[in-house]
């Protein structure tokens, strides 16, 4: 495996620090606090943090995260923030004593990936800590405080006033706060593999959804049954590149959850590394061929620490070695 000598000329950035695992929900939590390390250590076993240019979390400004999230809810973090008590949402996403500031780092830093890609800093980047899709507009959901999926994508639409931006999810959970979000907006391009809606949370994203309105047509989703493999993986995924080239985005988000290798403890999916290997060379050819290279990968879920740091340094790894 070659990786390039110099890293300050790598094309892909890689963010890591202490202030990205401050988002967790405590020790024995699916998402606890300790996934950041987990996929870490594996960086640096394969060598990976001497090939990628290593950068350092940030911290969204609260009107940036009001781009996607209403006032209210904003307010309403922000107080339980203070309390660290109750849930956000029904019950999967306890509140804890400086969840708004952990949370703001999640968005901030995947907005400072967009800005050095869209700088030309970088092609590609990964924030491993991040892709928390689905937090709605007004509230929290399935471990998402706030959406920087949803974020990111209103930011390129609005500070950056691209077109069409292209949202890919291989979660084993649909990306529901992102697509319902989106569902009439023509300019988000949603393509989305999950572990089928009739077995897992959110119990969405079925093949007749495929936008409303002015956006119909512009939402892809793609059912796959309890112990889905790589095999079926790759005979499907034609569809999600089909699908983005019919549609020719300006930007690629990917968000590359975990939880579909086998394994998980609250997922039935059966992938292996490759089938991360396969999205992410095939994303990345993508790129280079319908927007400059532009690429952000955001980790998403995945609750079996092995599983996230194989997935993930997957991910990186095909970012690595894609030709710029």
């Amino acid at each position: 495996m070659h990786h390039p000598i110099v890293p300050e000329n790598s094309q892909v950035c890689l963010y890591y620090g202490s202030e990205l695992s401050r988002y967790g929900f405590g020790h024995g939590h699916p998402f606890g606090p300790d996934r950041l390390d987990a996929f870490w250590k594996e960086v640096q076993r394969q060598g990976l943090d001497q090939a990628a240019c290593v950068c350092l979390p940030a911290v969204a400004d609260e009107t940036d995260i009001r781009r996607f999230h209403t006032a209210g809810y904003v307010d309403r973090v922000k107080a339980q923030s203070l309390t660290g008590e109750g849930f956000l949402d029904y019950g999967d996403t306890p509140a804890y004593k400086g969840v708004y500031e952990a949370a703001s780092t999640v968005v901030g830093t995947t907005l400072d990936a967009v800005n050095r890609i869209m700088a030309e800093k970088c092609q590609r980047a990964l924030v491993p800590i991040a892709g928390l899709h689905h937090a709605r507009r007004d509230s929290a959901a399935g471990f998402c405080v706030f959406n920087d999926c949803g974020v990111a994508i209103e930011y390129l639409l609005q500070k950056y006033n691209l077109e069409r931006v292209a949202y890919v999810d291989i979660d084993a959970h649909h990306g529901d706060g992102v697509f319902y979000a989106f569902e009439d907006n023509p300019a988000v391009i949603f393509a989305d593999l999950h572990e089928d809606g009739h077995h897992l949370y959110p119990g969405t994203g079925h093949t007749s959804e495929v936008g409303t309105g002015p956006a119909k047509g512009t939402k892809l989703n793609v059912p796959m049954p309890p112990g889905a493999d790589d095999s079926l993986f790759v005979e499907r995924w034609p569809e999600v590149e089909e699908f983005l080239r019919r549609h020719k985005p300006q930007f690629i988000l990917l968000q590359c959850g975990a939880d579909s290798l086998a394994g998980d403890p609250i997922t039935h999916m059966h992938y292996s590394r490759a089938a991360y290997t396969h999205a992410a060379e095939r994303l990345c050819a993508l790129a280079n061929e319908l927007c400059a290279g532009r690429l952000l990968a955001m980790g998403g879920g995945g609750y079996n620490r092995r599983n996230l740091a194989v997935g993930w340094s997957a991910v990186l790894n095909a970012f690595l070695e894609a030709p710029s």
